[in-house]
């Protein structure tokens, strides 16, 4: 994984060296992220972007809209994804960025940066969940203070104007993490892919492997700045300017309070068998168990078989199987702050846009020895 200060800077330098040396001919580079302007030609017999043959359709009704032109000022907020076929149709517009969020769980051993590298959305940055991440702390890609978030997606090239789009390797899972950090920082102008890159695939859309020169610097520039403003040094140009949202994010003295105020609904995005205690945690030197009070709706039954959102009427019925209340505030947790971001994403579609997020989730509340828990 990359979420040392070492192995990004390592990796960066090689990728700069790369860069310089390289021809000009397609290649697979060892990259962090990827910019490419947004003018590839959505003609067929354009090599750098073929469609198979296919031609754009329009969106199902389930997801955003049925607009054929992408404007990141008029696309509703309303619902959270977007579906293939609609990235497919408007991929090219100027006012549009595809993020490459794909991050896995350690025990998985996947390598999201290499895997972004064989193949990815054409014109997709790359989105290093670990490494836009908070620096002052040792537990994993927590969220950065507003100034580190907003040089780093500035070094990215990543505007205010902009519309995101934000994808993953797995169809719904690390792309809902990054969906609310900028919801966090104030941009609501950001969908997660239904299905992620698995669906985009399997809809006949191609995929390159190559970045270019630039890209490669422009990543090294993101991990630069982030590094540099916990160091206390000055970054710029900012093109993205933050607007903290502080009600999304909640810390452990928040969870604490609520175990006796109640102001919230506590749900628990992880696994029945970890929420009972009855399976171990994978992160070393973590107890096992749950925040007394909480309730457990695992994160896969906000999607259907083929990993995109399920419909409002069955994600209505998950919440009520567990006693959940529409109608009452709810904060999400999970491991380590990523796949809540996946029961918040369901909460938006059924019309609940404030759903808190505890950041540090059962990492730091289960590392803690004098948090409570309960097991079953």
């Amino acid at each position: 994984m990359a979420s040392s200060a070492f192995t990004r800077t390592l990796l960066g330098s090689r990728l700069i060296h790369s860069a310089l040396s390289s021809s000009r001919k397609t290649q697979i580079f060892t990259s962090l992220f990827n910019k490419r302007p947004f003018h590839i030609r959505a003609d067929p017999v354009d090599a750098s972007y073929k469609t198979s043959g296919r031609a754009p359709r329009v969106m199902a009704s389930s997801v955003i809209g049925s607009k054929a032109l992408f404007s990141a000022q008029s696309l509703s907020t309303n619902e959270p994804v977007v579906s293939v076929d609609w990235l497919h149709a408007n991929l090219t517009e100027p006012d549009m960025k595809v993020l490459d969020a794909s991050w896995y769980m350690p025990d998985e051993k996947r390598n999201p940066i290499q895997e972004y590298q064989v193949a990815h959305i054409p014109g997709a940055l790359f989105f290093d969940v670990d490494g836009i991440s908070d620096r002052s702390t040792n537990l994993p890609h927590m969220l950065p203070s507003e100034e580190a978030f907003a040089a780093a997606v500035s070094a990215l090239g990543i505007e205010n104007k902009d519309g995101l789009v934000v994808y993953d390797g797995k169809g719904i899972f690390s792309a809902a993490r990054v969906w609310w950090m900028f919801r966090v920082f104030g941009h609501d102008k950001v969908w997660v892919l239904d299905g992620g890159l698995p669906r985009w695939r399997a809809s006949g859309y191609d995929v390159e492997s190559s970045a270019s020169g630039d890209a490669i610097l422009k990543a090294s520039a993101a991990s630069e700045a982030i590094e540099k403003v916990y160091q206390g040094q000055a970054v710029g140009p900012i093109t993205f300017q933050t607007k903290f949202q502080p009600h999304l994010v909640w810390t452990l003295e928040q969870v604490k309070r609520n175990i006796e105020d109640k102001s919230h609904q506590q749900i628990d995005a992880r696994s029945k068998a970890r929420f009972d205690g009855a399976a171990p945690e994978p992160r070393k030197g973590i107890r096992s168990g749950h925040v007394p009070g909480s309730k457990c709706i695992p994160f896969p039954h906000m999607l259907d078989a083929s990993q995109t959102l399920l419909p409002a009427d069955e994600l209505k019925k998950r919440f009520d199987q567990e006693g959940i209340s529409l109608e009452s505030p709810v904060v999400t947790s999970c491991g380590t702050g990523v796949t809540a971001c996946i029961l918040a994403l369901g909460l938006h579609r059924l019309g609940n846009r404030d759903v808190a997020v505890y950041d540090g989730s059962w990492t730091e509340w289960g590392a803690h020895t004098d948090t409570p828990i309960t097991s079953s």
